[in-house]
């Protein structure tokens, strides 16, 4: 077995959902240290040992203080509860994939003048929060990240360019298509999208092996 790359980190999950999952053997699969963190510890073990790939899971508290990065993959009205739960976040990169839905999925709870990536920023300041992952569905990450053999773009936005940056640079090593668009203030964008998404994947039936993509000149 060859030497571990330079860039493997130590990532934790706040969630055990769909999400949580496919992100979870994406980075394993990539050779990155994966923790999946829940308020109820043996689920997230259960979910864990079903994963495989030495991914392990434990509770919030412990998921947080272990990792360089730390992703919030819960519903955007569960993350004020996780986060008052999760300790100190001081420095950490806390990947924002949440979408503020309205609870029949109809609409954004929140935007124009806010995101929920912004409101997440100001929850935790010490952390630099970045937006990503958000627009693409769980079915397709488990699907290794391709929509029809091709990678699905990971749109990415902070106001930290280090930690947007390591974002890219993570999306890029698992093997999906990273654009990064900005400070976090792009997220007020990203959402509706990803609302967009939701409407022609369900609303529409067009299903969720679906990604939006962004096309570059050659």
């Amino acid at each position: 077995m060859g030497a571990r790359r330079r860039t493997d980190m130590n990532i934790s999950i706040l969630g055990t959902g769909n999400m949580a999952s496919g992100l979870a053997v994406l980075f394993a699969k990539a050779g990155h240290a994966v923790t999946l963190g829940s308020r109820k510890p043996a689920e997230a073990e259960t979910v864990a040992r079903a994963l495989g790939r030495g991914i392990a899971g434990t509770g919030l508290a412990d998921t947080a203080g272990r990792s360089d990065l730390v992703v919030l993959a819960v519903p955007y009205s569960a993350v004020a509860d996780v986060l008052a739960t999760t300790g100190d976040l001081t420095g950490k990169t806390v990947v924002d994939i949440t979408n503020p839905m309205t609870a029949d999925f109809s609409g954004l709870a929140i935007g124009l003048t806010t995101s929920a990536a912004e409101e997440i920023q100001k929850a935790v300041p010490a952390a630099r929060v970045v937006k990503a992952f958000n627009t693409v569905f769980a079915q397709v990450l488990h699907a290794d990240g391709k929509v029809a053999g091709r990678p699905a773009t990971v749109f990415v936005a902070g106001d930290d360019a280090g930690a947007r940056a390591s974002v890219a640079r993570l999306a890029a090593d698992v093997g999906l298509d990273p654009l990064e668009v900005g400070g976090l203030a792009s997220a007020r964008y990203l959402e509706p999208v990803a609302g967009l998404n939701i409407a022609l994947g369900y609303g529409l039936g067009l299903g969720t092996d679906i990604a939006p993509t962004w096309l570059r000149a050659a």
